[in-house]
């Protein structure tokens, strides 16, 4: 069965810092590039941030050089290193592989705000 299980969300101040993790299983992991998606309350979910299985990482211009994304392929977990964090940060944060998407996890609330 198909499994991504997000966490490490919370509420924190504007210029914080948070660690979201993503467990997938290894049938997703493996074999795709690993993406985190950010839905804010009244848009559509959009990819922030990617790595390929090899480690090649992108992200949406708005997060580059306060987040970085990294994935333990032993572990079959991906990570979000999240700093300086702002209110427009404030969404749902999703992982899903990129380019083809499976069933979507319950995803992890971040919140910032002073």
């Amino acid at each position: 069965q198909v499994q991504l299980v997000e966490s490490g969300g919370g509420l924190v101040q504007p210029g914080g810092s948070l660690r979201l993790s993503c467990a997938a299983s290894g049938s997703i992991f493996k074999k795709n590039a690993m993406g985190w998606y950010g839905q804010a309350t009244g848009k559509e979910r959009g990819l922030v941030a990617s790595i390929t299985t090899f480690g090649i990482t992108n992200y949406r211009s708005s997060v580059k050089g306060r987040f970085t994304i990294s994935r333990d392929n032993a572990r079959n977990t991906v990570y979000r290193q999240m700093n300086s964090l702002n209110p427009e940060d404030t969404a749902v944060y999703y992982c899903n592989a990129v380019g083809t998407w499976y069933d979507w996890g319950q995803g992890t609330q971040v919140t910032v705000s002073s």
